[in-house]
């Protein structure tokens, strides 16, 4: 009998591994989703425009003036600058896009730590919504990269 009791405790002090998230968390996740999808979207057409316009803009100029070397060095940091956020934004919206899909895929597995399982947390989503991992899983992929 008292070994019935042990298990029973062991049972209760261990977390659940499979619980998921109610309906109304993953349709506000999902809303979440889409609204950085779509910010991300709207943040790189941006970035094309300004591509765009900084190339016609080194192409045709109706100025009497040549273009002095510290003009055109700053324009090319300002290009490259831009590169580099637009390609930053673009691995965020692959980042969102998966988190769709999880979503899509297999919304009961939504929200569980791809490397232990656990339960992400609702408030983690909630402020990430495309995390796949737990905040110890992602401490040790953080201290890891470190080395």
């Amino acid at each position: 009998m008292a070994t019935k009791s042990k298990a029973k405790a062991k049972a209760k002090a261990k977390p659940k591994a499979g619980k998921t998230l109610n309906k109304k968390q993953l349709t506000h996740l999902e809303k979440r989703l889409l609204e950085e999808r779509a910010r991300v979207m709207k943040e790189l057409g941006y970035y094309d425009e300004s591509f765009n316009s900084s190339l016609q803009a080194s192409d045709g100029d109706l100025s009497s003036y040549s273009f002095h070397m510290a003009d055109q060095g700053t324009d090319a940091m300002e290009r490259e600058k831009a590169f580099l956020f637009a390609s930053q934004e673009g691995r965020y919206l692959w980042h969102v896009n998966q988190a769709l899909r999880r979503l899509y895929q297999a919304p009961d597995k939504f929200g569980q730590c791809e490397q232990c399982g656990e339960e992400i947390g609702f408030e983690r989503l909630d402020a990430l919504p495309h995390a796949r991992l737990c905040i110890k899983c992602k401490a040790k992929e953080e201290d890891g990269k470190r080395r």
